[in-house]
């Protein structure tokens, strides 16, 4: 059987992948009938070391040290893990980053703590695709403060730009939300851009970066950020419900207002006191226990990330996103497939959204044959490409098998 020469590409840009000894580093159980994992951008797979790290935590923490390895470091492990997050892939100085709660907790705790922070104004300003739940908890907020929400519209296959936010923030605004990489679309906000208009207008600025960070280089610090933060188990292979981090510039952290007054938030937990008094510096975003078990596997995925090095992380999301676009045009636009994801790639994170009516049907059979995209109403298709994890190849199998369902004709056989 003769290779077409897009599996023919595939193949050169994996043998030429600086990156593709890192693969060999995470659990791949390829017999389990999984021909393409293209939902990285959902969860990504663990790491072997993963494995042995928990093993060795129950054993020799655990189930050794007892109520003991609270002193011996795991109160201290949200912020140690948080700083280390800020250093390898946010940009970040210390002390301005925690790993907390979940990516919902943690939006709400610092959407609050910013409208706290600007009294007198009257908008918190959101795009109407974002996350639903980033929607659902502005409007939650808005109704708790006697506040409006003020949409912001963006393109379907696009996202927030800087001219669009200028149009809606002014006098009344006290915060405005936004995804650094749309969750539909995969657009890539201008992150400094964007904060500096909402800083011109005397507002703050909240970004979820739930689909960049770990994907794509941020400087939370040089871009004048407010208040950030995202969840760990995408990009950050943290497993299925890790916890979530919140970054907090250092400049808001004294005045910090939060809505969820837990003990290990106050400033000395242990004196068991009859009144709150906040922590000083990050520590005061927490509220309760910290899970300390789901800390285990992003903290082996930052080790990863620092010795892989997050620039070529996005060079090779880059390279990935491109030749799958190249893909989708070849083999599935004849069908009437339609790229919804930005075509520039300074524009668009890590992944790619296709478009068309049948595909509100097929991923259930793709998931059958080992295909494993994800669905996103009302017809998209999100192919999910996790830089350390996903081959050029698996990522054209998962096309092909598309092109298959669809009927699409392509020039000739495929090896696989």
């Amino acid at each position: 059987m003769v290779d077409d020469p897009l599996m023919q590409r595939a193949r050169e840009l994996d043998d030429k992948d600086p990156l593709a000894g890192y693969r060999d580093l995470f659990i791949s159980d390829d017999a389990d009938g999984i021909a393409a994992y293209l939902d990285g951008n959902s969860l990504g797979r663990p790491l072997a070391a993963t494995e042995q790290s928990l093993a060795d935590f129950v054993r020799h923490q655990w189930g050794s040290r007892l109520i003991r390895g609270w002193d011996e470091g795991w109160l201290e492990l949200p912020e140690r893990i948080g700083d280390r997050l800020g250093s390898i892939v946010l940009g970040a100085a210390p002390g301005q980053c925690i790993v907390a709660d979940s990516t919902s907790v943690l939006l709400y705790k610092l959407g609050r703590a910013a409208v706290s922070a600007r009294p007198g104004r009257t908008e918190i300003v959101i795009d109407r695709d974002n996350f639903p739940t980033d929607r659902f908890l502005m409007e939650s907020i808005a109704r708790e403060r006697g506040l409006t929400v003020r949409w912001l519209e963006v393109p379907y296959d696009g996202g927030a730009s800087a001219e669009a936010v200028t149009g809606v923030v002014g006098p009344s605004t006290a915060l405005v939300v936004l995804s650094h990489v749309a969750y539909r679309s995969a657009h890539a906000a201008d992150v400094p851009g964007i904060t500096s208009v909402v800083h011109d207008a005397g507002a703050l600025v909240l970004w979820d970066l739930s689909h960049s960070v770990g994907s794509v280089p941020l400087e939370l610090d040089a871009w004048g950020v407010d208040y950030a933060a995202g969840c760990s188990y995408k990009y950050l292979n943290g497993g299925p419900g890790a916890p979530a981090w919140a970054y907090v510039a250092a400049r808001h952290l004294d005045s910090f207002d939060q809505p969820i007054q837990g003990w290990l938030g106050s400033a000395d937990p242990f004196a068991m006191g009859g009144s709150y008094e906040p922590a000083p510096g990050i520590r005061r975003i927490v509220s309760g226990t910290p899970p300390i078990l789901g800390m285990l596997a992003l903290q082996d995925m930052l080790d990863v990330l620092e010795k892989a090095g997050i620039g070529a992380v996005r060079e090779k999301s880059v390279a990935l996103t491109g030749f799958t676009i190249e893909a989708v045009d070849a083999l599935l636009g004849p069908a009437g497939v339609v790229v919804a994801s930005p075509r520039v790639p300074g524009e668009r994170g890590g992944h790619i959204t296709i478009d068309h009516p049948k595909f509100a049907t097929m991923v259930p059979g793709l998931w059958e044959q080992g295909i494993i995209p994800d669905y996103r109403n009302p017809s998209g298709i999100r192919l999910g490409l996790s830089p350390l994890t996903t081959t050029f190849e698996e990522t054209l199998v998962g096309i092909l098998a598309i092109a298959d369902k669809m009927g699409a004709k392509r020039a000739g056989p495929v090896v696989r």
